[in-house]
């Protein structure tokens, strides 16, 4: 497992920096930036990738500190 601290820092690149970057990358495609679609659609797979990567992590942790059913 992973620390606290490490796992908030990854979902929140997953859940606001890569999206942002996504972005950004989208406005080079729009104004005809060379490779700019190649860069979005790379960085978009990049950050299903880490969500599915919390995701899974999240999942560990909650059967980990599961409490004992009564």
């Amino acid at each position: 497992m992973i620390s606290n601290k490490m796992y908030d820092f990854i979902k929140r690149i997953a859940l606001i920096g890569a999206p942002v970057i996504v972005f950004l990358s989208a406005l080079c495609n729009i104004w005809a930036v060379p490779y700019a679609a190649e860069l979005t659609a790379t960085l978009a797979a990049i950050d299903t990738l880490i969500g599915a990567i919390v995701t899974a992590l999240k999942a560990d942790y909650d059967r980990a500190n599961k409490a004992p059913e009564d």
